[in-house]
């Protein structure tokens, strides 16, 4: 079935996500919606848009694209990712990432090395294998000591495994329980359920509404939507050894199309160097 006769956008795919959290007219809805994992003393009155331009020192840097980067009005740093599809190394890699908004805050002068909290955020579709048999859904980490005390409460990694979240309208109570639900199952829904009818919803199903795109954005989303569909299908029917060369023609597919790089890795997680050799 084509995305276009669905009512409302795919938030977990790559133009569906920006759409309706990376636009300064809908900045709300990110902002309720990180205020609902953080903890209460970097809760978020407004914040701001950064330019991943911005971001890279030198040319090896440029590969730090984040789907969202923004800061605080108190300085805090966010990264906020959907992640599609299980990678090598993904841990390493929000690692590497989360070291671009540190850097970043590095002043000239007589500097004091006092830094603004970075938080790494990601929603993934996809469940950590090592966290299989267990129900916590979101994961808070880090840097602690050996007596398990936080260190250094400034550096913090936030992932929600989406896929065992499996509440139904009915069972939903928190305000986190009902964003789950949004990155589920919006785009299966025709109208705004019951439960979700605060303000905040009120404007995200606007924002979500197909109906009111222009046809640049209606192209743009169902472009979106095919890749998204792609990859889901390599993981879900692919066995554990067959995923990569099902993502590989993903990116063949999206390299033939004159896709930019730096996309094709976000979308499949390859590497730049498995992609040139395709």
């Amino acid at each position: 079935m084509s995305g276009l006769q669905d009512k409302y956008i795919n938030p977990l795919t790559d133009f569906g996500f920006k759409k309706l959290f990376g636009s300064e007219p809908n900045k709300a809805l990110l902002i309720d919606f990180l205020n609902q994992i953080l903890p209460e003393k970097h809760k978020i009155k407004d914040l701001n848009y950064s330019r991943n331009e911005q971001m890279g020192l030198n040319e090896l840097d440029r590969k730090a694209i984040f789907d969202l980067y923004c800061i605080g009005k108190s300085g805090e740093r966010f990264i906020v990712e959907i992640q599609k599809a299980k990678q090598n190394y993904f841990k390493d890699r929000s690692i590497y990432h989360s070291s671009f908004p540190i850097q970043e805050q590095a002043q000239k002068g007589d500097w004091d090395y006092k830094l603004e909290p970075v938080y790494t955020v990601g929603i993934l579709d996809f469940i950590f294998d090592d966290h299989r048999s267990e129900n916590e859904i979101l994961h808070l980490i880090e840097l602690k000591n050996q007596k398990c005390e936080v260190f250094y409460d400034k550096l913090k990694f936030i992932y929600i495994e989406l896929p065992k979240f499996k509440k139904k309208e009915e069972e939903l109570e928190t305000q986190f329980d009902k964003w789950l639900y949004v990155f589920r199952y919006l785009s299966q829904l025709q109208d705004r359920p019951q439960k979700l009818q605060d303000k905040i919803f009120e404007k995200l199903f606007e924002a979500a509404e197909i109906a009111k795109f222009t046809s640049e954005e209606r192209e743009a989303y169902e472009e979106s939507l095919k890749y998204y569909r792609d990859i889901k299908n390599v993981v879900d029917t692919s066995m554990e050894e067959g995923v990569e060369k099902g993502l590989k023609s993903v990116a063949k597919e999206m390299k033939k199309e004159g896709e930019p790089i730096e996309k094709i890795m976000r979308y499949t997680g390859l590497t730049k160097k498995q992609i040139e050799e395709l």
